[in-house]
């Protein structure tokens, strides 16, 4: 009986002593973890733009007499050569030699526009005519080997904006022909006699077939030559513009991928980098600070159907990809440690923390590239606290 007390008074005792020991023992801290995995990974340059028409005519009364009332609204369509305009003509008054020079040089100036515009069309022309066959070209290498996918792209990428070059350049002409034919009408009308022009009413029409995106002056009542009546443009010819931060478009090419988002319909649209602007800009931020950016030209890629409720001035939110690689060994970006020697990350090994360093390649929003130090399918520390050291024991939440 005294044996019996005496070894449960001990085994009491070595109870205690255990429970002591494990109660001291550090315990294992509770840690989020994530995986290194390699997979697709992007760099984007998030900013919001704004859409607008590629060519803008502001269509002017070219003579001084009384308007009518325009009746044309706010996106209604119109066709080239329609009467969108209509002026009752006051007797011309003696013109002196200045004003007559004047109207003469207004239509040197419209035919030297409108012979230039035809060498523009023929340089259009020319550069649409070799991007085409330089896409046909590549397709036959591509088939056979010789040339990559990229190599096509490329090409294919040239070939359509040589083919919306061509149309701005159209575009253009029509606009000349029609600034020439105003101005022509403009100075007959001025130097004709008063009796060969009270009965006559002068019209204007459209130079390009589009709608109508304002109007400017709508009441009836006496214009001057050179007022302002309203701007046309071709809808289908959109475009989109961003402004970035100029240390975000150095990294910015032509030919760019872009996805453009929250534009008010279903999906994101396709598009690309058509153009980067040379020259910056000085812009307020929200928060006060001085910034200089830079605007982005970006061309629409889908059909017209899909983004035919876009209209001018419109708001949209644009991701230009300017790095992309569709197998990238990457870490969340919570996961990254700063330390005095570079980037590290805590790497779990038998459920202790190890400190690994790691070197970094291209960030993305939520995930990092690393180009040594971690391999995929290892276990990470996400947001580690300060309790997570070199060695501590940790365990997953």
């Amino acid at each position: 009986m005294k044996w019996l007390k005496l070894g449960l008074a001990l085994l009491v005792a070595g109870a205690v002593v255990v429970a002591i020991v494990l109660a001291l023992l550090p315990k294992p801290v509770p840690v989020e973890t994530g995986v290194v995995v390699s997979g697709p990974l992007r760099v984007t340059v998030d900013e919001d733009g704004r859409t607008r028409v590629q060519d803008r005519h502001v269509v002017t009364t070219p003579l001084t007499g009384n308007l009518e009332r325009i009746e044309l609204e706010p996106g209604a369509a119109v066709d080239e050569g329609k009467v969108i305009a209509r002026i009752e003509p006051i007797p011309p008054p003696l013109l002196d030699a200045r004003a007559k020079s004047e109207l003469q040089a207004r239509v040197h100036v419209s035919e030297a526009s409108l012979r230039g515009s035809g060498a523009a069309i023929a340089r259009a022309e020319s550069r649409a005519t070799f991007a085409a066959r330089q896409v046909e070209r590549l397709r036959s290498l591509a088939a056979s080997g010789g040339a990559s996918a990229e190599e096509l792209e490329s090409a294919e990428l040239e070939a359509t904006t040589a083919v919306k070059e061509r149309e701005s350049a159209r575009f253009a002409a029509r606009v000349a022909k029609h600034e020439l034919e105003m101005s022509k009408a403009a100075l007959e009308r001025s130097t004709a006699p008063a009796s060969a022009t009270a009965a006559e009413q002068f019209e204007i029409h459209s130079p390009i077939v589009g709608s109508v995106l304002r109007i400017v002056r709508e009441s009836e009542g006496v214009v001057i030559a050179g007022e302002a009546l309203m701007e046309v443009a071709d809808p289908r010819a959109l475009e989109i513009v961003v402004d970035v931060l100029t240390s975000d478009a150095v990294e910015i090419s032509p030919g760019d991928r872009v996805e453009i988002d929250r534009w008010g319909g279903a999906g994101i649209l396709a598009g690309h980098v058509r153009l980067v602007e040379p020259s910056a800009f000085t812009k307020v931020s929200s928060l006060g600070v001085e910034e200089q950016r830079v605007n982005v030209i970006i061309a629409l890629d889908d059909d017209y159907d899909r983004w035919k409720a876009l209209g001018d001035g419109y708001a949209v939110e644009a991701a230009i990809v300017i790095w992309e690689d569709a197998a990238a060994i990457q870490v969340p970006t919570s996961a990254l440690v700063r330390g005095p020697e570079g980037w590290s990350v805590f790497v779990i090994e038998d459920d202790v923390a190890r400190v690994r360093p790691v070197v970094l390649g291209r960030r993305g929003a939520r995930a990092v590239q690393i180009e040594s130090g971690v391999a995929p399918g290892e276990t990470l520390v996400v947001h580690p606290s300060d309790r997570v050291r070199d060695g501590v024991a940790v365990e997953p939440l």
